[in-house]
């Protein structure tokens, strides 16, 4: 019998487990996790499980009786810690290693750490995984000044969670505008009124120089323009960085994740890879990119679980994204990055519009607040390359899917 070793226990690992079974696969699979938990879903973490909407049995991908169900041995809690290509094993942190024929790397992502001097005190926060919304959840019960160093998405999603129990939240970021590596100026302003609406303080163009605390735990932030503020819990959301040192360390190409190609297979032909680890080419962007997002981990998996059974699924498909904030859903669909023009569909004062986004007369990307319907036919308008017209765009009366 084939034995698959799956290295990683995010979604992507999830999703290419489900697809191996689906796709009539009979082999041997080892599932290795780092953490705890089977596979789950991350996104809910800053969002309705971290203000206890949500409960942690409704985080999981599948539940427990699927991967018993389809015989998949899990080694939960276990650090893969090398790979030998050569002998084809890979070796975990217990001093097991297990033997595989076909090998799939779903390693994921971590945080980027804060570097400043009191990083390290009680009371400061990483938001990845179960267990630091678990700790984040216990940690600022009864307490009520909670700062979010990084206005990303995570950064702004906890923010809002923050609010929406009443704390007294002020976001810090270092760059002029919000989520300025994903979004225009125009959504960036838009996000920056709506935490402002609903309580929150929001600092740009400022940095973080140091952490204070007493007795160990954190009491303020010194800011670069040398002001201090008080912080009873901070939140540091500031970047992603790619799980790619084993396999860099097995000899693999790696630049700014596992380098694949359009059917997740690396230069090993044994070795896959999928979700936010890798660094892939996407034909319909005519570039490659590493995309730290549910649809990339998922649709990449199935691809990877297709080359695994000796078969050929490519991977290309325009990227999408959201964001819940408040009662705002943001839907991105395509990147707009590199636009020369943006035109708006509806209002923003109404907390429903889009902003669709031009490169020449070629529509690249739209972001949507409050308007699935204007998400769902441009996933669909984007991927078939029909681009309506700025005028067309600009009309909320103008049906969209008429021009599919």
């Amino acid at each position: 019998m084939q034995k698959i070793v799956v290295v990683g226990a995010g979604h992507a690992s999830g999703q290419l487990l489900d697809s191996l079974r689906r796709g009539g696969s009979d082999a041997h699979i080892t599932l290795v996790g780092e953490e705890s938990w089977l596979p789950y879903q991350r996104p809910p973490l800053s969002k309705k499980f971290l203000s206890g909407e949500l409960t942690v049995e409704r985080l999981a991908f599948r539940p427990k009786s699927f991967y018993e169900k389809h015989d998949i041995h899990t080694r939960l809690s276990c650090r893969a810690v090398s790979i030998d290509r050569a002998a084809q094993t890979v070796s975990l942190a217990n001093g097991e290693a297990l033997d595989y024929e076909l090998l799939a790397l779903t390693t994921g992502g971590r945080v980027r750490k804060l570097t400043v001097p009191g990083a390290g005190l009680t009371g400061v926060h990483y938001l990845r995984g179960i267990d630091d919304a678990l700790g984040l959840q216990a940690d600022w019960q009864g307490r009520d000044k909670v700062c979010v160093i990084g206005g990303g998405f995570v950064g702004l999603e906890v923010a809002a969670s923050a609010r929406r129990l009443g704390k007294n939240v002020t976001v810090i970021e270092m760059a002029d505008r919000l989520m300025g590596r994903a979004v225009s100026p125009a959504m960036s302003g838009y996000f920056l009124g709506l935490h402002t609406r609903n309580g929150a303080h929001v600092m740009c163009s400022t940095g973080v120089t140091e952490l204070v605390g007493t007795h160990g735990r954190v009491s303020g932030i010194h800011l670069s323009d040398g002001r201090e503020i008080p912080a009873d819990v901070v939140v540091v959301g500031i970047g992603v960085l790619p799980n790619q040192e084993l396999a860099r360390e097995a000899g693999l190409a790696c630049d700014n994740g596992i380098m694949v190609d359009e059917f997740a297979r690396t230069r090993d032909p044994k070795i896959v890879s999928a979700g936010d680890c890798t660094n892939h080419p996407n034909s319909l962007l005519g570039r490659r990119l590493r995309l730290e997002s549910v649809h990339n981990a998922l649709e990449q998996a199935k691809s990877a679980a297709a080359s695994l059974m000796g078969e050929q699924l490519v991977y290309a498909q325009v990227p999408w994204f959201w964001s819940d904030q408040y009662n705002s859903k943001l839907q991105m669909v395509g990147l707009s990055q590199g636009s020369d023009f943006s035109v708006q569909r509806g209002n923003p004062e109404e907390d429903k519009f889009s902003l669709f986004y031009y490169r020449g007369n070629a529509l690249i990307a739209i972001d949507s607040v409050n308007c699935p319907g204007d998400h769902m036919a441009g996933k669909k308008l984007i991927a078939a390359g029909i681009s309506p017209s700025p005028g067309q765009a600009a009309d909320p009366g103008f049906p969209l899917k008429s021009l599919l």
